[in-house]
């Protein structure tokens, strides 16, 4: 490996290597986060719904994220969590419902647990029934509360309406007087400000995608393919501690480069091209979110370099303008005004970033920026009369006094990349 030099580089440990790194949110910052929820609820009900597997037997289920952010449970299709903070019982606040045992199907998708002490221990519940009843509890709560909070994003009219409104609608017309209020925006704002523990898994995230990147600049050259680059930041994910990840990897080169969300990877590399690697791991939940533009034979060419150097300076632009209050709004006009100013205004053809976390394209809610919140920092320029496109993507961290840019160490500075690839061969 090459020694870097560029000061662009900040010098890190990386969390992945690291044995004391964390693995998992504890099970009292989940009760924490129904607390803080609850206590926005006040006296009023609400119901989050897990969701059900879809695709058959041979897809990969994950819960909702709001029931995940609230439960630490992922694996549980048709699973509903109640929150009820009036109840007269402190244990049946927090009620979850888990669909009942089924020895016949779990032979063949995996054993579960009986409701017992082990399981409540582990997701720090003490009140867990079989989703068969479910409709009493609900009755119970509702016909007492006669308020029912929507806390699931709503759903454009053309879908079906969120799984919450669906059920509250029904139990409201068997009870007088019961109203359903618009809470969507509670965990959106709860969830858009990350606590240390999900910085930290979030930071080994990126870390092990670091080690994918790395993998990508030894790997790099004329004649291999698009999905030869795509296996080896992948393969580097897993062998560093990923199941895998986060989104499906993007490897476009040259013409593929222009296509925001291309995921073919079947083409050639060729000589001169310049490929656009967007890809991030998985950890834990937690995403990263990557993108860098390398070229394939470890030199961009005069014309390359050029619109490459504008793109990292509407990056460095866009990331200082990051801070608490303020808005993507500003912070995408930072970044356009560098593109705009150099003529290519019309190929900057998105919006500069998005928030990260348990979703790659995580929850925003309706207010500036605060303190705690990860996002992505992503302008890129796409010329197909030129057959290359160019972006650069880091993931930043809010933080009290500005901002932090937790993937500093995956290599940006043109030089240090041409320098990095020739360097590996």
């Amino acid at each position: 490996m090459a020694k870097r030099t560029t000061s662009t580089r900040t010098p890190r440990t990386t969390s992945a290597r690291t044995e004391t790194a964390p693995t998992a949110i504890p099970v009292t910052e989940h009760a924490a986060r129904r607390e803080r929820v609850m206590k926005a609820l006040g006296s009023s009900v609400a119901v989050v719904f897990a969701g059900n597997e879809q695709g058959g037997h041979f897809s990969h289920f994950r819960a909702h994220p709001h029931f995940e952010w609230l439960t630490g449970i992922s694996d549980e299709p048709g699973a509903m969590l109640l929150l009820d903070p009036g109840h007269p019982v402190a244990n049946r606040r927090v009620q979850l419902f888990l669909k009942p045992l089924d020895p016949e199907l779990e032979k063949w998708d995996g054993l579960r647990e009986e409701i017992a002490s082990p399981l409540k221990g582990r997701y720090g519940i003490a009140t867990i029934f079989r989703t068969n009843a479910f409709p009493r509890w609900m009755l119970d709560s509702a016909k007492r509360a006669k308020s029912l909070t929507c806390l699931h994003p709503f759903a454009a009219h053309t879908a079906p309406v969120s799984p919450d409104l669906a059920v509250y609608r029904e139990v409201a017309s068997r009870i007088p007087a019961c109203a359903i209020h618009d809470g969507t925006e509670i965990i959106a704002r709860l969830r858009a400000v990350k606590s240390p523990a999900e910085q930290a898994l979030m930071q080994r995230a990126i870390d092990i995608t670091a080690e994918g990147y790395e993998a990508v600049l030894s790997t790099i050259r004329p004649g291999i393919t698009e999905f030869e680059i795509q296996e080896a930041a992948e393969h580097a994910y897993r062998s560093h501690g990923s199941r895998g990840p986060a989104y499906g990897t993007i490897a476009g080169a040259g013409m593929n480069g222009t296509v925001l969300h291309y995921r073919a990877n079947n083409a050639p590399l060729m000589a001169g091209d310049v490929v656009v690697l967007d890809s991030g791991a998985q950890f834990a939940g937690y995403a990263a979110d990557i993108t860098r533009t390398y070229p394939v034979d470890g030199r961009f060419t005069k014309r390359q370099r050029e619109v490459y150097d504008i793109v990292l300076k509407s990056q460095l632009a866009a990331i200082a303008a990051v801070r608490p209050g303020a808005t993507f709004g500003q912070v995408d006009q930072a970044a356009r005004d560098v593109i705009t100013k150099a003529g290519f205004g019309d190929f900057f053809i998105h919006g500069i970033g998005h928030h990260l976390g348990l979703e790659v394209h995580d929850i925003t809610p309706n207010e500036p920026l605060k303190a705690g919140a990860v996002i992505t920092i992503e302008p890129g320029i796409y010329l197909p009369a030129e057959r290359f496109g160019v972006r650069i993507e880091d993931d930043i961290l809010v933080t009290p006094s500005g901002r932090a840019n937790l993937s500093a160490h995956i290599e940006k500075d043109a030089d240090a990349i041409e320098r990095e690839i020739r360097n590996r061969r």
